[in-house]
């Protein structure tokens, strides 16, 4: 797990962290890590698996849709195996 310090917070955020902390029953140091985590990974953003999930039922994909689209795919494959890269 990561470490980083953080010096030069002024006085006034300072003590409002330190109130927060105490008013949610933390210390200042877990307030920082929730604080920070909910800065950079909030509940509200987008999740790629959800999104995509989403689409395909907007969309009504259906299984079939799928497979035919993973023929489509597997017929124009190229199965030519690759040559071996030289070096000189």
């Amino acid at each position: 797990m990561g470490m980083m310090t953080v010096r030069n917070i002024p006085d006034d955020v300072h003590d409002a962290l330190r109130a927060q902390a105490k008013a949610n029953g933390r210390s200042a140091e877990a307030e920082v890590r929730i604080i920070l985590g909910q800065a950079v990974k909030p509940e509200s953003r987008l999740r790629m698996g959800e999104a995509i999930a989403a689409i395909s039922r907007e969309s009504a994909v259906t299984d079939e849709d799928w497979t035919a689209f993973d023929q489509a795919l597997e017929d124009t494959r190229d199965a030519t195996p690759s040559e071996p890269m030289t070096l000189k």
